[in-house]
């Protein structure tokens, strides 16, 4: 288990982090899986039941309690389920996906909501955040916890596009650090990898955002079960945030693009530039050796053969050639 992952509270059964029940807004008292449908029933109630990682055999308890479908209690006992939004009778069940930092790489958890008149459950897999703070912070707010439900549900799925943004934020921080590193010297193997593995983190990320704007939405516009009009806005306001969301992640790929491309670029330069330094040398070295080359070719009868200044000369036209070359080479930037 992810060490992310707050363990359940002392004297809870495995798989429950927080279960309570909630009238006014106000907490009541903690109540126990097996009682928690009696206490959903009553009109006012509210039940929020928060869980990490589950037995089948206590969601098979969850579901005689709540009444819960067995396709969304099919779906809930296993994680990468796609971001989404089911109803079922009066109950809603939605999936969001989960995001942070882990060892410099983006390692993704899943959070199901079980919602309906008078209880919320949620369901914890893989990396994720505890939801203690969400649930803090509801029971400061207790004309928001009031709204019930709704309030409940939106608070999650704020909590959870929230904690996007500091993803994001470590992601541009190391990009700009590549990037700067890449435009001041030739690319190393390293970054190429390391943009090449940001890139793909990058898309997952986005493919695990973009449904969350359409279960906003339709929560937002009670295309599903009725969301209290208050607690429309508030929705709104999720959704913006993902927007945002998606924005940042168009931005950052597109940078991505850009350093990928300067370090292709620069690695061409960096190639280019040893290329021409080669064919440079090579052209100077070819004067003394072709040069070589002809008087050692042993015929008889050649020019200043025997000649008594003859080596002298050779030697010296050699090197007059071979400098001149090496002015020029210099002069166009090629040495």
């Amino acid at each position: 288990m992810n060490a992310s992952i707050a363990a359940p509270g002392a004297g809870r059964e495995p798989g429950v982090v927080a279960a309570a029940v909630y009238a006014d807004g106000k907490r009541l008292e903690d109540v126990d899986v097996d009682e928690a449908g009696a206490f959903a029933a009553r009109p006012g109630h509210v039940v929020w039941i928060g869980l990490c990682e589950p037995s089948l055999e206590l969601l098979a308890r969850l579901q005689r309690q709540f009444d819960l479908h067995p396709l969304a209690i099919e779906d809930a006992g296993k994680a990468h389920q796609f971001p989404k939004l089911e109803q079922y009778g009066d109950g809603l069940f939605i999936v969001a996906r989960t995001a942070q930092m882990e060892n410099g790489r983006i390692a993704f958890g899943e959070t199901h909501l079980f919602v309906g008149k008078g209880y919320v459950l949620s369901i914890r897999h893989g990396a994720s955040s505890s939801y203690a703070q969400v649930r803090e912070r509801c029971e400061a707010a207790p004309h928001g916890l009031s709204e019930g439900e709704d309030y409940i549900v939106y608070a999650i799925l704020d909590f959870i596009v929230d904690n996007y943004f500091p993803v994001l934020a470590t992601i541009n921080a190391e990009v700009e650090e590549i990037e700067d590193h890449i435009l001041a010297q030739a690319p190393e193997k390293a970054d190429v990898d390391r943009l090449y593995a940001l890139r793909r983190d990058l898309l997952r990320l986005g493919n695990a955002v973009a449904p969350l704007v359409d279960v906003c939405q339709r929560l937002e516009h009670t295309e599903v079960m009725p969301i209290d009009a208050a607690m429309r806005p508030h929705f709104r306001d999720v959704t913006d945030h993902i927007l945002r969301v998606r924005e940042q992640i168009a931005t950052l790929r597109e940078v991505l693009a850009f350093a990928f491309e300067a370090s292709l670029m620069n690695g061409q330069m960096q190639q280019t530039y040893i290329t021409r330094r080669l064919a440079a040398w090579a052209a100077i070295l070819a004067v003394p050796t072709a040069i070589a080359g002809i008087y050692g070719m042993n015929f008889e009868h050649m020019p200043e053969l025997k000649w008594r200044y003859g080596y002298f000369l050779v030697l010296g036209a050699t090197a007059a050639i071979c400098a001149t070359l090496y002015w020029r080479f210099r002069r166009n930037g090629w040495l």
